[in-house]
């Protein structure tokens, strides 16, 4: 038998934080290393001093700049903006500024997510016959030679916005859709997004357009359609997404409307100018 290597023992280096203490700045810059639901879970309860960092705006903007573009760009929709209570840690865990809010917006997981109502042929999904900068995935969903729609109802506070942000005048509620035809094939299009309060019945606000129809032998190029909601007041707690398409041919199979990389996306706008 050949003689084996020695290895070092391994050595524990364990601190005593309740013998040895670290300032809060020191203990602020280590956590902000640690991932955020981490933090929420399993630092948070350690004890009531932790519990305190973790509640702090502190760790939670450092954490933030640790995040790259989509950190910097939180803290940058909240500056100017600075309620007595800001939940942070929801902020950074569900992360509700700034994302798209809509399931499967590009059909990558087929018909999931969305309440379909289905005429003709019905929605199918189908890759891209054109690119769409910025898509999560190049697949859209495809309408048929009856109008087809599909909609989402999006609950604002479930999603980790909380009832202050959404009642103040800066609150900015995005909305986009992008839609095409075949070349071959003319369609036509349809977008409705309303703004309910808490009880799904009372409208708010609402955004309605349906585009001249695309003819038969077009381009081929996706359009977009947008709208930002500004002012819209207090009690908005859900919205409605709803599009519908159809062909212009009355083809049997799925030659309608082409809807892809549909968004609804919550921002805090700009202050006021005062004059």
């Amino acid at each position: 038998m050949g003689s084996s290597e020695s290895r070092p023992a391994p050595v524990s280096c364990l601190l005593d934080l309740e013998r040895y203490p670290l300032p809060d700045e020191l203990l602020v810059l280590i956590l902000s290393f640690v991932p955020a639901r981490v933090l929420v879970r399993r630092c948070r309860p350690v004890c009531r001093r932790w519990r305190g960092l973790v509640d702090g705006p502190s760790l939670w903007r450092l954490h933030c700049e640790r995040r790259g573009a989509r950190g910097r760009a939180l803290l940058d929709a909240l500056r100017g903006w600075a309620p007595a209570h800001l939940p942070w840690s929801r902020l950074c865990v569900l992360r509700p500024l700034g994302r798209n809010l809509l399931r499967n917006p590009c059909g990558a997981e087929g018909l999931r997510g969305w309440e379909v109502t289905h005429g003709g042929d019905g929605w199918t999904v189908e890759e891209n016959r054109q690119p769409v900068e910025g898509a999560e995935a190049q697949t859209c969903f495809v309408s048929s030679f009856n109008w087809c729609q599909k909609r989402q109802v999006v609950d604002l506070l479930r999603e980790g916005l909380w009832a202050e942000l959404l009642d103040d005048p800066r609150a900015e509620i995005h909305v986009s859709d992008w839609w095409g035809a075949r070349e071959d094939c003319g369609c036509e299009y349809a977008l409705t997004v309303q703004l309910l309060a808490a009880n799904r019945q009372s409208e708010l606000a609402r955004f309605g357009v349906q585009p001249d129809p695309i003819p038969q032998w077009n381009d081929n190029a996706y359009r977009q359609v947008s709208h930002v909601f500004r002012g819209f007041g207090r009690g908005v707690r859900f919205v409605v997404f709803r599009h519908r398409g159809k062909d212009s041919m009355f083809w049997k199979g799925h030659y309608g409307a082409r809807v892809t990389h549909s968004s609804l996306v919550v921002r805090v706008g700009p202050p006021a100018v005062v004059p």
